[in-house]
């Protein structure tokens, strides 16, 4: 399988540097952190902007850097997005485009950068200067811009910290085509758990400079050790497809697995038709939104009540903002489950490994 692999060690007054890694060659790899993690640093450092000593990066066996080499930034055939777009002014979108093209060392080729035009739906705003352009058009362009280069590698350095929700909304379905269609590896820098949720198939956890986790997004969300805190937002992201529609109530069943045990009810698309039976989805539960019981409740507004194995009860009080709380891991029909629970809770129920019991999952809450 195609790698990156990527070293770096860099000190700063105040900071270091210290990450070893392997990513995988194609997909959407999360930096993910608090801001001052190293979460930039390390993305400057493999697009050559930042000069590491000692550093090694090579990508499919391809060395970029090394005792002996450093290819400087203009000869990494890769594409850089920015937190701003920063287009130029003077040019149209078309012309930033072409001015991408051109620095790939060929000669303008419009009809070469049609799929890039198609994948980010653009082509309206090609004879648009970045003034005539809302904050969420111009990241698209800035996106196929760094894309119009075709390179090997593409780096995205939180391209939505800039747009209010609005213009986050508009972009992100165009970032998902990203993450469906593009066969080049892309390292996606954010802090925000939603973006990591909805885009990443891997994940680096950053922390004072460190990675002090990674793998990939569903197994290492689920980790009740992990070292950087999410609260609210700890919870599993879990792919699954649509198994079943309730069109009365506007509700779809997200089956994880042949297992019956691996499937909940989430709310449908609100696009005409919902979504078809087979579509592929996502879907995000939440920590908070699980709630334990030892046996099935009826008359309750809880839609998702589905047995569930306890795997791992969390150990340090660490793992929560709040001593009061605490996590547990569970195994839904193969599936990963996290749920948030009063510490008093869980020594009322007397939870332990292999312990069957009932997850209760609200519907409501589910991001499908």
């Amino acid at each position: 399988m195609n790698t990156l692999r990527a070293r770096f060690k860099l000190d700063y007054p105040g900071f270091s540097l210290d990450v070893d890694l392997d990513l995988p060659g194609r997909g959407v790899t999360a930096l993910f952190g608090h801001s001052g993690s190293g979460k930039t640093t390390l993305l400057r450092c493999i697009a050559g902007l930042e000069r590491a000593p000692g550093g090694h990066l090579a990508l499919d066996g391809e060395v970029w850097q090394d005792a002996n080499t450093f290819l400087p930034t203009h000869k990494r055939p890769l594409g850089y997005v920015f937190q701003e777009a920063s287009l130029f002014p003077h040019l149209s979108a078309r012309g930033n485009l072409e001015y991408g093209h051109k620095r790939a060392g060929r000669g303008i080729d419009r009809a070469a950068l049609d799929p890039v035009v198609e994948l980010l739906g653009i082509g309206p705003l090609l004879e648009r200067r970045p003034d005539q352009l809302s904050g969420g058009e111009r990241q698209r362009v800035a996106i196929a811009r760094a894309l119009a280069v075709q390179p090997r590698l593409l780096l995205m350095d939180e391209p939505l910290a800039a747009l209010d929700l609005a213009r986050k909304q508009e972009i992100l379905p165009y970032l998902e085509r990203l993450h469906e269609e593009l066969e080049i590896p892309v390292l996606y820098v954010s802090h925000a758990p939603d973006e990591v949720a909805r885009l990443a198939d891997h994940i680096v956890v950053m922390e004072a400079g460190r990675a002090v986790a990674a793998g990939p997004l569903t197994e290492t969300l689920a980790r009740l050790d992990l070292p950087i805190h999410l609260g609210e937002d700890a919870g599993v992201v879990l792919d699954a497809v649509v198994a079943e529609r309730d069109t009365q109530w506007q509700l779809a069943r997200a089956k994880f697995s042949d297992n019956p045990d691996a499937s909940v009810w989430v709310r449908d698309s609100v696009n005409p038709g919902g979504h078809a039976i087979g579509h592929r989805v996502r879907v995000r539960i939440l920590a908070r939104d699980v709630s334990l019981a030892l046996t099935r409740h009826s008359g309750t507004s809880i839609l998702n009540i589905l047995p569930a194995a306890v795997t791992e009860l969390a150990t340090e009080l660490a793992t929560e903002a709040h001593p009061a709380l605490t996590l547990v891991r569970l195994n839904m029909g193969g599936a990963p489950l996290l749920a948030r629970l009063t510490r008093r809770s869980a020594h009322d129920l007397g939870l332990k490994p292999g312990q069957i019991v009932y997850a209760q999952i609200k519907a409501a809450a589910l991001i499908g």
